[in-house]
């Protein structure tokens, strides 16, 4: 099928495309186009209009900023996944981007376009929530931001409002020197959306006590959840520990059925991703510790 008639505008400025989404409620941005283009193709998308915000000087790049590492929304996958910067400051995130999509959506998949869209299996949202990254957006008044926790709302809705588009995400840097990292996901096909995924993120003291730790689960309800592991401080994330600690988090959550797995399933298989999840950033952290020692 083809695309139904759009309008396309190629604004220059940040504030210029702002303007153009508060002035018609039916327009769309568009950046990687690796979501939007195939929903126009099969027409399950009729926007009047596309506003292209790929080459906006404001939304691109990848710097480090007062304990945060700041991500341009239009940065592509790709390019995120072989930074330093980020491999250095947020492991996590390098950590999932291999498993986002294939090599060539990477390509042209973009950071922020991933975050708009909102998808409850996807990856980039769940490290966002996990690590409580802060969601900037670009408005007719000017800047603002939200966290994370608050900027997903349900499957592809956001808190983003008319005249309003995501320009960076900013990643907190953990301070502690022996950080650890874990990444699950359970789908049909490698790189599908994940019918469950688990990540998580361990910093270890000297002794190997956990002194911070945090962990979310994708795929199972209608947003990326983040898990309280704040019983985990002072232990060792022995398998006791961790098992409390994840039944508890998870107790309450309630879990989505659909054609591709049944609510039973998803809760048993995140207990279990959770559960490796925090085994692996511990085993990872460990790691990490021993090589300090020598």
């Amino acid at each position: 099928m083809k695309p139904a008639p759009f309008e396309y505008v190629r604004p220059t400025s940040l504030a210029e495309a702002c303007a153009l989404l508060a002035g018609d409620e039916e327009a769309r941005v568009i950046a990687g186009g690796q979501t939007l283009v195939p929903m126009l193709a099969m027409r399950l998308a009729r926007p009047a209009k596309l506003i292209d915000i790929l080459r906006l000087p404001e939304l691109a790049g990848i710097r480090e900023e007062s304990g945060a590492v700041i991500v341009g929304a239009t940065t592509r996958q790709a390019q995120a996944e072989r930074d330093p910067v980020i491999r250095a400051s947020v492991p996590m995130l390098a950590k999932v981007l291999p498993w986002v999509g294939h090599p060539p959506t990477r390509n042209r998949g973009t950071i922020g376009g991933s975050i708009a869209n909102a998808d409850p299996s996807a990856e980039i949202p769940l490290v966002a929530v996990t690590l409580g990254a802060e969601i900037m957006i670009a408005t007719t008044n000017g800047p603002k931001s939200m966290p994370s926790d608050d900027f997903f709302i349900e499957p592809m809705v956001t808190a983003l409002g008319q005249g309003e588009c995501v320009s960076a995400i900013r990643f907190p840097v953990w301070p502690h020197r022996r950080i650890g990292v874990g990444f699950l996901e359970v789908s049909a096909r490698r790189s599908d959306f994940a019918f469950v995924a688990a990540a998580a993120q361990v910093a270890l003291d000297g002794e190997g006590r956990c002194i911070d730790a945090a962990l979310g689960l994708g795929g199972v309800g209608d947003r990326p959840l983040r898990l309280d592991m704040s019983s985990l401080v002072g232990t060792e994330l022995d398998a006791a520990s961790v098992s409390d600690a994840i039944n508890a988090a998870l107790a309450d959550i309630e879990a989505a059925s659909d054609l591709h797995a049944s609510a039973a399933y998803r809760r048993r298989v995140a207990v279990t991703l959770c559960k490796r999840a925090v085994e692996q950033a511990r085993v990872n952290a460990s790691a990490k510790s021993a090589g300090a020692a020598r």
